[in-house]
């Protein structure tokens, strides 16, 4: 009776997303405190209602981004 080959080894496991992003925020330039600096590129509608918005609400765009962002991050968590 032939023998079966031995199943193939597991590689290495792959890292989780969680370590991949920390290591890429790791290497980026710091910036002031805990915060990263990112450019987003959008198409000039949506980058005329996000201004539109930030209007209403009093505030500069940059934090307007920021606040959707990380509201986003912390409902995917």
């Amino acid at each position: 009776m032939p023998r079966k080959p031995p199943p193939p080894k597991k590689g290495p496991r792959k890292p989780l997303a969680e370590e991949l992003a920390h290591d890429a925020v790791a290497h980026e330039k710091p910036a002031a405190g805990d915060r990263v600096d990112i450019r987003v590129r959008l198409r000039k509608p949506v980058a005329e209602a996000l201004t539109a918005r930030a209007v209403r609400e009093e505030k500069n765009l940059s934090a307007l981004v920021a606040e959707i962002l990380e509201a986003a991050a912390k409902g995917k968590a």
